[in-house]
């Protein structure tokens, strides 16, 4: 495994676990989740260049919208629950409320 392989895999797995033990606020949830697209992202980026391959270059491109569009939808959320319960405190989330 090369040095590029392991820091991709490295990230994606700290991310993860960053959004598995710090759940207390819904800006680092939302942080951890880009890092793990923005992980995602350079790893397909750079796999189309390691092995001559041009039929995958349209796969970062798809990542990156839908990273873009998880950061509207989760910058949504953390304005409408910081106006509704004044802070974006994860325990403040109840879907059973509803």
């Amino acid at each position: 495994m090369s040095f590029l392989h392991l820091s991709f895999y490295s990230s994606f797995i700290l991310s993860t676990l960053g959004l598995a033990f710090h759940r207390t606020h819904l800006i680092s949830a939302l942080l951890c989740l880009e890092s793990m697209m923005l992980s995602i992202y350079v790893a397909l980026s750079s796999w189309p260049i390691e092995n001559q391959m041009t039929t995958f270059t349209m796969m970062p491109m798809l990542t990156l919208t839908f990273s873009a569009c998880e950061a509207g939808t989760g910058l949504a959320m953390l304005v409408a629950s910081t106006r509704t319960y004044g802070s974006d405190h994860l325990h403040n989330l109840n879907l059973l409320q509803c």
